[in-house]
């Protein structure tokens, strides 16, 4: 192939294959051989040169290199395995990827995963042009660009009717299921906790001998943290960027405490006296407490997030392992892993969460037909919190207010300062006094979920005693654990909120005191309704088929990370 360029200057340029700036022209000569890179190019400047010139000229030389172009993680999929032999299948995406690149180092330096053991594809760092090259291979079924995944999260299993005191002679839905004794359950997501109690094996018998997983050591996290309960665990980063993994444990160990919460859910062993400071007290397990875990780490960080690929890579191991039930608390709008359908194939079930996309219609993910896609609901569990004003009202609210120290015994100084701003909350002065947050069109503005935490800490910041947090969402207990020291924080709905404002407004010295929260349980709290932060269906990517299932995903007991001893802590906006 020859290239004529106009380049205005006299200079001179080496390379393999023979490149040289000949006068006004510069003259590219490429020899017509598979491995012909435009690489190693070397300026070597006359005395006589313009380098500002020469720079350009080289600038352009670089711009048509195929390596300088900007590449990018594609997901080539390639279906099912055409070996059972992994090194054979892996050896196939070089082969693929050396007719695209023209080079097999190239080809091999590129790739960041090749998935061998469940189907067959890999991902790879490639150019548009590449991927779409690959596109066109008649051995690939797919390519497309990677994506991210967000992370989606004792009572509520005797909810359920999978309570131990059912029947003992195997009439109960858990007895007859043998509490999970020995079903292997993956779970695809931050990784775990391993001392958390719920993860005790005490009583359990030597690990399947189906198993053929690994416990793949790292940073605080060593072969010991596995058990006969964690029986196995492996994280995949390759795909992340150091930015990403920037404070993160480079191992199983979970950083975010949502793996943990996932699966003490799932699978999480009897553990007694539990609350949150009083609260929900009582016996936290998991759903199949017997079963064995194997951890899958594909969320990083302090949110929770993770890509494609590192998900397709885990999925493709724990095929191979031999796990029985996966579970994926995960996902992103627009995104389906129709590479599940290999796990189902092996007789795997697949357990996805529907997302946290709610109240808004068609927001379900993961609703692929072989799956099964679960939402979140309530349960018959509730923390009523009493509100008392100077005039002698009593309203209510709900709050996780229980700690005696914290108790705002006597009437405080009530203030209302709308939606809580910076600039609100300057101009009045709150310190010792309980603040009312009310403003209903700001609320439709900035979503309850986002606006609680900045308001506790501004609050908190400021001294104020107390806090009464008007929404439309009642799903947001979670986030008062986020109120330290000796402020309540209480939540109520707007029509408790505009009944506070009518006293504040016909009131020259308004004052208010907040009661201790109470557990209430039973069927004097309306349940289960599907929780306010759930995605709801149908699925715009399947409209046509209906998901049915809803788990209970708020106000539960879970165990979260705590290298010290296990805490017990009430989490709700996750679907778990």
């Amino acid at each position: 192939m020859v290239v004529f360029l106009t380049c205005s200057s006299m200079y001179c340029l080496s390379a393999p294959h023979g490149w040289t700036c000949m006068g006004l022209y510069l003259y590219i000569h490429m020899r017509e051989q598979k491995d012909t890179h435009l690489t190693n190019i070397t300026l070597v400047p006359k005395p006589d040169m313009d380098m500002r010139r020469a720079f350009a000229c080289t600038m352009l030389l670089a711009a048509m290199s195929p390596l300088s172009a900007s590449s990018k993680l594609y997901i080539v999929y390639m279906g099912g395995k055409k070996h059972d032999d992994p090194s054979m299948v892996t050896e196939s995406h070089h082969d693929v990827l050396t007719s695209v690149f023209g080079s097999k180092d190239e080809a091999m330096k590129s790739i960041v995963y090749s998935y061998r053991h469940g189907f067959s594809g890999f991902a790879a760092m490639l150019t548009e042009s590449q991927a779409a090259t690959l596109a066109k291979c008649s051995d690939v079924v797919s390519v497309r660009p990677n994506i991210y995944h967000e992370a989606h999260t004792t009572r509520s299993w005797d909810f359920l009717g999978l309570d131990y005191d059912q029947p003992r002679e195997d009439s109960g839905l858990l007895q007859k299921a043998k509490y999970g004794e020995d079903v292997i359950i993956g779970v695809i997501d931050s990784g775990i906790w391993p001392e958390s109690r719920s993860f005790d094996d005490s009583g359990y018998g030597p690990v399947p001998a189906r198993w053929k997983g690994t416990c793949q050591a790292g940073q605080q996290f060593d072969a010991t943290s596995c058990n006969r309960k964690i029986i196995g665990a492996r994280w995949f980063s390759d795909d992340m960027s150091d930015e990403e993994l920037k404070a993160e444990y480079m191992s199983p160990r979970d950083l975010s405490g949502h793996g943990t919460h996932v699966a003490s859910t799932i699978a999480g062993g009897q553990v007694s006296n539990v609350s949150y400071g009083g609260l929900a007290a009582g016996v936290a397990r998991g759903g199949a407490p017997r079963a064995r875990l194997a951890i899958y780490k594909v969320l990083w960080g302090p949110r929770g997030s993770g890509s494609h690929a590192g998900v397709l890579a885990a999925l493709d191991h724990a095929i191979d392992d031999g796990v029985d039930v996966l579970s994926l608390s995960l996902g992103q709008a627009g995104s389906e892993l129709f590479e599940t359908l290999h796990a189902v194939e092996r007789g795997i079930s697949v357990v996805f969460s529907a997302g946290n996309g709610g109240p808004v219609p068609q927001t379900a993910w993961n609703a692929v037909p072989w799956v099964t896609t679960v939402a979140a609901s309530t349960i018959d569990r509730t923390f009523p919190t009493l509100i008392s004003l100077g005039n002698k009202q009593m309203l209510m609210g709900q709050s996780l207010h229980n700690n005696a120290s914290m108790n705002i015994s006597d009437f405080k100084a009530l203030v209302y300062t709308r939606s809580c701003s910076m600039q609100s909350l300057a101009s009045s002065n709150i310190t010792g006094k309980i603040v009312l947050c009310y403003a209903p069109a700001e609320a439709a503005i900035t979503p309850p979920r986002l606006a609680l935490p900045i308001v506790i800490n501004r609050t908190m910041e400021a001294g104020a005693k107390g806090l009464i947090f008007a929404q439309y969402d009642a799903n947001i207990l979670d986030i008062l654990t986020m109120c330290k020291g000796n402020m309540a924080c209480v939540v109520v709905d707007f029509e408790i909120a505009h009944t506070i404002l009518t006293y504040l407004d016909k009131t020259k010295n308004p004052v208010m005191k907040v009661s201790r929260a109470m557990s209430v349980i039973g069927n004097q709290v309306l349940s289960p309704m599907v929780a306010s932060f759930s995605s709801r269906g149908p699925s715009a990517a399947f409209p046509r088929i209906l998901k049915h299932l809803g788990s209970q995903g708020q106000h539960l007991c879970v165990h979260v990370r705590d290298i010290h001893g296990v805490s017990a802590c009430i989490r709700g906006g996750r679907t778990a």
